[in-house]
C-alpha cells in the first residue's frame, strides 16, 4: 500500500474524486480513505497543518498500514525568484528552519543531541519524479524549510536565516516533520509542493486562489510516481 498525505482536505481532494472502491474510515476526528487509484492500493489522508500533527498522524498511517512508500503533497511559498507560482518544488532535502540551538553550538536546523539536519527523501522516488512533466509551470529539485509559521514577509531581516543560513528553496508546515518520522521508520518517502505563493504580502490571497490547480498537480505528480511503482 502507498500513503498519500496533505495537510488539509483541499489538498487532497483531486485523490479521492479519482480514487476507486473507497473505503472510509475515521480516527481521532479525521478520516481515513482506502482505495485504488490507477490499480494501486492507497491511503489517502489529511494530516492537519503544522509540524506536530503531521508527525502524529504520520506514524499513525505508518504503523496502521506499513506502508511501502509515503508521498506528501501540498502547497509551499516560494523563497527563490526564479521559483514561481505554479511550480512544482521536488524537497532533495528537508529541514525544520524554526528549530534553532545555537546556545550549544549546532547550526540551525540541526535537532540537539543527534546528527539530524537535512533530511533526504527515496532516492529512486525521487529520481522518478524530475521526469514527471506538468501540464503548467516548471519542476525544481530544492530545499524545502518546514516551520510552525505561515511566511508571509520573506524579504525582512528576521527571516534572512531562510537564504543565508539554510538556503531554503520553498517554505511550508508540514514536510520535514513527515520526513524525519518516516526516516525514522525507514519508509521510502517524497515530499513534492506546488508554489501557491512568493511568501509575500499577497501570499494569503494567492494561496487561496491556487488551491484548486495546485490539488490537480499534485494528483498528476503522483499518478506519474504511481506508474513507475
Amino acid at each position: 500500500m502507498i500513503v498519500i498525505l496533505g495537510a488539509m482536505d483541499s489538498e487532497i481532494a483531486e485523490f479521492l474524486s479519482v480514487m476507486e472502491q473507497r473505503e472510509t474510515s475515521v480516527w481521532q476526528g479525521i478520516e481515513e480513505h482506502r482505495g485504488l487509484i490507477d490499480g494501486h492500493r492507497v491511503l489517502v489522508s489529511k494530516t492537519g497543518v503544522g509540524k506536530a500533527m503531521a508527525a502524529m498522524r504520520t506514524q499513525h498511517f505508518i504503523d496502521k498500514a506499513a506502508p511501502r512508500a509515503l508521498l506528501f503533497t501540498g502547497l509551499a511559498g516560494s523563497l527563490k525568484t526564479d521559483i514561481r507560482i505554479g511550480d512544482t518544488v521536488l524537497g532533495r532535502d528537508l529541514v525544520q528552519h524554526d528549530l534553532e540551538s545555537v546556545v550549544l553550538g549546532l547550526p540551525r536546523g540541526q535537532i540537539p543531541f543527534t546528527e539530524i539536519r537535512f533530511l533526504t527523501p527515496d532516492p529512486a522516488l525521487l529520481a522518478r519524479a524530475t521526469q514527471y512533466q506538468p501540464p503548467e509551470g516548471k519542476v525544481h529539485l530544492g530545499r524545502i524549510c518546514t516551520g510552525d509559521q505561515f511566511i508571509t514577509h520573506r524579504e525582512m531581516s528576521s527571516h534572512a536565516y531562510l537564504h543565508q543560513e539554510l538556503a531554503g528553496d520553498a517554505v511550508e508546515m508540514e514536510g520535514a516533520a513527515v520526513a524525519l518520522v518516516c526516516s525514522l521508520n525507514a519508509i521510502p518517502y517524497l515530499v513534492a509542493r506546488t508554489i501557491s505563493d512568493m511568501a509575500d504580502e499577497d501570499a494569503v490571497s494567492n494561496f487561496e486562489e491556487i488551491l484548486p490547480r495546485a490539488s490537480q498537480n499534485s494528483l498528476a505528480l503522483v499518478r506519474h510516481l504511481l506508474a513507475g511503482m
